[in-house]
């Protein structure tokens, strides 16, 4: 049987965690963060956690991360 391909976009974008979790960095924090808040800064510098029917299918399309 062939291999998978691996999507080049979500592999760049996402990672496993060890616990097998799915974590990506948030956006909105690449220029003009002098308009948000200090709250809201803060809470975007931390990773997301994708879960549920989302999670598989990514785990789908990056077959061996």
């Amino acid at each position: 049987m062939h291999k998978v391909k691996t999507h080049k976009g979500a592999k760049k974008r996402f990672k496993i965690s060890a616990n097998g979790k799915l974590i990506f960095k948030k956006q909105g924090m690449r220029h003009i963060a002098t308009g948000l808040s200090r709250k809201r800064k803060r809470q975007l510098k931390e990773t997301g956690v994708i879960t549920g029917t989302v999670a598989a299918n990514m785990r789908r399309i990056m077959p061996y991360a």
